[in-house]
């Protein structure tokens, strides 16, 4: 049997479950940090999974260590805190960091990362837990060409469609780009189904009327089921989430001195909102209610 790279997760939570099953059916060792926010890893535990008490720990026993959490704070924390990863990483290891980040932040997470002794590539997420879940995640990569090669196959056990986007940080820059793309969009079709409820335009015909012309497209496939039967299922991803991508993205724009004005507009209307633990789709019935 072909050697398989000991695995650690961090972040074993909505999507972070999904990566973890999978590199297990493909026949990794794997462990995991133990973490109130983790989603149930009984299914994980009886296939062999180990659960760690530290981020430490975890790498202690990990060739790879892969990171799920929310953003660029908990990376740092998760790695440069006491008994974080960085203490116990091996040499030659690799940090395979899924989150959503600041560029900035990054280059500097992977220099010391380098320091350490390890390796480091930025590995974004797109899609949704649904496809986590199924090994069918959309990955934009970050990452020297040498060790994008060597990483490859074990990113295919969970990811359908890998785009290689150049050195370090460019995953991470381009997913700001693509979630802006993203939530902007669920913030126009949003405002625009919460306007035509109140003008009296039945969903159907609005749906239609989107789908046949400039408004089709995925977001409004994934915000459908919330429009027709109040199911947000098609799009679990949190207000916070959205007002904290969008400003990564505002950040980004201003390290690069562009353009910001419809960032600024989207994520002050994605700040403004008080339920901030709904999801996207729940938008419409927030902005309805106003």
């Amino acid at each position: 049997m072909a050697h398989k790279d000991r695995v650690g997760v961090i972040g074993v939570g909505l999507m972070g479950h999904g990566i973890a099953r999978n590199l297990q059916r493909a026949g990794h060792p794997l462990s995991f940090l133990e973490h109130p926010g983790n989603q149930p890893v009984e299914d994980l535990m009886s296939a062999g999974a180990t659960p760690r008490k530290s981020a430490c720990e975890v790498a202690q026993h990990s060739d790879i260590v892969i990171l799920c959490v929310t953003g660029s704070p908990q990376v740092n924390a998760v790695l440069f805190e006491s008994e974080g990863a960085l203490e116990g990483l091996q040499p030659g290891a690799t940090v395979i960091d899924c989150s959503t980040a600041l560029p900035s932040s990054t280059a500097e997470v992977a220099r010391r990362v380098n320091e350490a002794g390890g390796r480091f590539m930025d590995t974004a997420m797109t899609r949704t837990p649904k496809e986590a879940e199924e090994g069918r995640l959309n990955l934009i990569v970050g990452a020297p060409d040498a060790l994008f090669s060597e990483i490859l196959p074990l990113l295919q056990s969970f990811a359908e469609t890998i785009t290689h986007a150049g050195g370090v940080g460019a995953g991470h820059t381009l997913k700001l780009v693509h979630n802006f793309v993203s939530l902007g969009f669920s913030a126009v079709l949003s405002e625009a189904v919460a306007a035509a409820r109140k003008a009296g335009i039945d969903d159907e015909s609005l749906l239609s009327v989107l789908s046949n012309g400039g408004g089709g497209g995925v977001i409004l496939e994934r915000l459908r089921p919330y429009i027709e039967r109040s199911d947000p299922s098609g799009f679990r991803f949190s207000i916070a989430n959205a007002s904290k991508d969008v400003g990564y993205y505002r950040d980004m724009l201003e390290d690069l001195k562009s353009a910001s004005a419809i960032a600024d507009t989207v994520g002050e209307l994605y700040r403004s909102i008080d339920d901030q633990d709904a999801t996207v789709p729940e938008l419409i019935r927030l902005l309805q209610t106003r």
